[in-house]
């Protein structure tokens, strides 16, 4: 999987090198993110921009923290062929203010956050969700847990 970043409205530091370190985190723990063709957009950007795909695409009138739009359906990454041409897996667009909130309050770093965030869009992105059921919650949250172990970020959800 290759990754398209695009970064504005963020303070300066790597977070090209985090969303990357992300994605190879995710990708070893959900092996369909692994296909070489796999494209995915990831945008840091401000609440504003969120904000409006969040309208837009959602119908959802406030910013949120990240925002995935997948382009496959999860048959259709199952089944992707790994030679053939680059194949756009989505999008994913992450809000600075919201997750510079979000990590004060859990008083974890905001790269820690960003990288959890990262790696939830990306789970999203190859089909995994956890709106539908709780079995559904917790398996995605189990690979978030073993991607984050291999970045050494500790378990996000084990405060509940």
């Amino acid at each position: 999987m290759e990754l398209e970043i695009d970064i504005e409205g963020w303070p300066s530091g790597d977070w090209e090198g985090l969303a990357n370190r992300a994605g190879e985190a995710a990708s070893d723990v959900a092996p369909e993110l692994s296909n070489e063709r796999l494209l995915v957009s990831v945008i840091f950007t401000s609440d504003d921009e969120v904000h409006a795909l969040n309208r837009e695409w959602r119908d959802r009138d406030k910013p949120t923290n990240v925002l995935s739009f997948p382009m496959l359906e999860r048959d259709a990454l199952l089944d992707l062929a790994t030679d053939g041409p680059p194949e756009m897996l989505g999008d994913i667009a992450l809000a600075f203010e919201t997750c510079a909130r979000e990590a004060t309050e859990k008083g974890v770093p905001l790269d820690h956050h960003a990288s959890h965030l990262i790696i939830h869009g990306l789970l999203h992105l190859a089909g995994h969700d956890h709106v539908h059921s709780d079995e559904e919650a917790e398996a995605m949250e189990a690979l978030e847990r073993q991607a984050l172990a291999k970045l050494g970020i500790a378990d996000p959800y084990g405060d509940r």
